[in-house]
């Protein structure tokens, strides 16, 4: 029987997805098969490291000092000294590798691809070397140069490993207008027109691809890992692409722009580097305002005013976005994307992190299980926004 036009719509728009973001979800079902997964020792890094550089083309290498660094919930991450023949003395990387699942599936390639195209214009790590199949290292990965900094105050108590929930103290009036002017030129950077990333897609502007690329990634991410049905994340999709806004003009968006996602000097309080990109896409500038305004990275001050990411207030972030950045937030499309994200919080914690932990296949079991008691804080978050939006159209 023949497809109306509007079925053949409906199909479009429901499988519309990255293609290299279609081949690491697929890539990432033949890789579950092979677990369970040992966390790797410092002896095992070292030798992964020397097959890697041997294959560069390296000689009289030396790997030393290799250390598991905290943190770090889907990648595992090392410090190491590397020192050969063209390189001496030894100077520091890091290692970010894939276990064989996580509470989120991404790509070292694109990874690599973006940071490469920002260097110079941004403060990212610098790239040394990248395994994007695994083909030296064993699993994918990355290697960057070590940047000094740190992404807590040293005089603070009480932070956590992730960051989240950190207070700044006298930071954060330092670190607030560098935190905004990053953000505001990343969304308008025009560098993507000239840079060599193939492994990334650019929806169309003045359509509704923008937000279908995530709902599309996300959804099938669902299916993939899901434990049991929850219907609420059933529910969450459909509106999602009900109600999926456009996109004048896809930006450059990180996409887990936060506290404990940016490293700076003491005591001077400059950002020295941003960190965690693999989640990184083109799409709405929205996405990216929403992940930061999340309660879950801020903090409250002694007034009891909560602050975004724990560095200032909510309606000064967000009269300070418009003005350095030129554009105008939209409280639609905005509450879209708090939605879409509390969505995709609540697919990681409730999905992926469980199926991971069951199949033993990462190298912290025991705190990705226990992100999936986090789910139900998101799904409360859907039904508050969900609620919030009946009553705005009413």
């Amino acid at each position: 029987m023949m497809k109306s036009a509007m079925s053949v719509a409906h199909d479009t728009r429901s499988t519309l997805m990255e293609p290299r973001m279609a081949y690491i979800l697929e890539r990432k079902l033949k890789r579950s098969k092979l677990g369970p997964y040992q966390p790797k020792t410092a002896a095992e890094i070292e030798q992964a490291l020397t097959r890697l550089f041997e294959a560069e083309g390296l000689s009289e290498i030396k790997i030393s000092g290799v250390k598991r660094m905290t943190g770090g919930a889907s990648k595992e991450q090392f410090l190491f000294q590397l020192q050969h023949s063209e390189m001496n003395p030894a100077q520091s990387f890091v290692l970010r590798m894939d276990p064989l699942e996580g509470i989120v599936e991404t790509c070292r390639l694109r990874e690599a691809e973006l940071l490469q195209a920002l260097s110079g214009h941004f403060p990212v790590p610098p790239i040394l070397a990248i395994d994007a199949e695994g083909d030296s290292l064993g699993n994918p990965g990355l290697i960057t140069g070590f940047v000094s900094g740190v992404t807590k105050p040293s005089s603070l108590e009480g932070q956590s490993v992730s960051g989240i929930g950190s207070s700044y103290g006298h930071y954060a009036e330092l670190i607030a207008p560098q935190f905004l002017d990053i953000l505001a030129r990343l969304h308008s950077w025009n560098g993507w027109k000239s840079a060599e990333l193939p492994n990334y897609a650019m929806p169309k502007p003045n359509s509704t691809e923008a937000a279908l690329y995530q709902v599309n990634l996300w959804a099938e991410t669902w299916r993939q890992d899901c434990v049991e049905p929850v219907p609420m994340i059933t529910l969450t999709e459909q509106w999602l692409r009900e109600n999926a806004p456009v996109c004048e003009e896809p930006c450059l968006v990180h996409c887990d722009y936060r506290v404990g996602n940016f490293m700076f000097e003491e005591p001077s309080g400059n950002i020295t580097t941003i960190l965690d990109w693999e989640l990184a896409h083109f799409g709405d500038f929205h996405e990216d305002l929403a992940w930061i305004l999340q309660k879950l990275f801020g903090s409250w001050n002694a007034n009891g005013q909560f602050l975004v990411c724990g560095l200032m207030e909510r309606n000064k972030f967000t009269e300070e976005y418009q003005r350095l950045s030129g554009r105008k937030i939209n409280p639609e499309a905005l509450r879209y994307y708090e939605v879409l994200n509390a969505w995709k919080c609540a697919i990681m914690d409730l999905s992926s992190a469980i199926i991971a932990g069951q199949r033993g296949n990462n190298h912290q079991d025991l705190l990705i299980t226990w992100l999936g008691s986090a789910g139900a804080v998101f799904l409360e978050q859907i039904e508050k926004l969900l609620r919030e939006e009946v009553a705005h159209v009413a």
